[in-house]
């Protein structure tokens, strides 16, 4: 089976494992071993191979394809006892979720799967760490479907209300591993710039304020914390030192302060000004004849907020086109 053979060749070289997490923890076993267990952990830290959710009801894989119109999971696994079951989808590329990566890549696939998370009512709190391991016999596993494309899995739900980046996703599965992300990393480019300390009190440093901002309804796993703190950490840390934060600062003047750059920005502004100030005289006039009231530059100037000087010097040439010359 294909996708059983993808499930095997892509997991973590120690993954986490346990039979019953809520009641005995998380274990780090080798694969040989780990793939005993009921539970698995299949992506990779900072690494999404798989999209997943936890289905806390008595369904079954068709109720994604048939009530709700969402593609055939890779993986649907199935606790036999309750019918409840975790759905898991394959990327045909992996999302990776560290400081060096695409963050509008990071947002697109936590888009993703906070809109599927909604539509198909799966567990907000769900970590997202362990699945039910697809080659444990206690489950029913079904293998429905193939590799997803992110552009392909987006076609099925609603991502506008995610549209405006400026405004954090809801805390439900990546959407809570975007948003601590990027509350880290804009932390981070200020606070090494502090003392620029040495990296263990560095990575000490990131992972206490990464913990303060896990601060959701349901908090992400410390281990999913862990994982984004110490790639936020290193980065900075290999990115950011006082010699190479003046060189930034040089270039910046030197790409955006250059005298033909502001010359430029100069002209625009003043452009932009001036097609402001026309509008507002165009306006002017329509409303004094409106009112049925002298259109003159005079009256025109009190109602835009200019002496009559400058009016008639630097717009002489659109009161000409409307006729009005006194």
């Amino acid at each position: 089976m294909e996708q059983l053979k993808l499930f095997v060749n892509n997991l973590p070289k120690k993954p986490y494992c346990s039979d019953n997490p809520s009641l005995n923890g998380m274990i780090i076993r080798s694969v040989d071993t780990a793939v005993r267990y009921r539970h698995i952990q299949p992506n990779h830290p900072n690494s999404k191979l798989w999209l997943m959710f936890d289905i806390d009801r008595h369904t079954g894989p068709e109720e994604l394809t048939d009530e709700f119109s969402l593609p055939a999971p890779t993986f649907w696994i199935q606790n036999p006892e309750n019918s409840h079951a975790h759905a898991l989808y394959a990327l045909e590329t992996p999302v990776h979720m560290n400081a060096s990566s695409s963050q509008a890549a990071i947002r697109f696939a936590a888009a993703v799967d906070v809109a599927f998370s909604i539509k198909m009512s799966a567990d907000p709190g769900y970590s997202g760490v362990l699945c039910k391991n697809p080659l444990h016999k206690h489950w029913k596993t079904y293998a429905l479907g193939g590799c997803y494309d992110l552009t392909e899995l987006s076609e099925y739900v609603d991502l506008q209300p995610f549209g405006d980046r400026r405004r954090n996703l809801p805390d439900i599965g990546l959407g809570r591993n975007c948003t601590l992300f990027d509350r880290l990393r804009y932390w981070s480019y200020k606070a090494i710039r502090q003392g620029w300390p040495e990296y263990d009190r560095w990575l000490l440093a990131v992972e206490e304020r990464a913990g303060a901002y896990n601060d959701f309804t349901s908090p992400l796993d410390s281990r999913e914390v862990h994982h984004i703190a110490k790639s936020v950490a290193r980065w900075t840390f290999r990115k950011f030192s006082p010699q190479g934060f003046d060189e930034y600062i040089e270039r910046l003047i030197q790409n955006t302060h250059t005298p033909e750059i502001q010359s430029k920005r100069a002209l625009k502004s003043a452009q932009t000004k001036r097609n402001k100030r026309e509008k507002q005289i165009i306006q002017a006039i329509g409303q004094l004849q409106s009112d049925g009231k002298k259109v003159t530059k005079s009256a025109v100037a009190r109602l835009v907020g200019i002496d009559r000087r400058v009016l008639n010097k630097c717009y002489s040439e659109l009161f000409q086109k409307s006729g009005i010359l006194a």
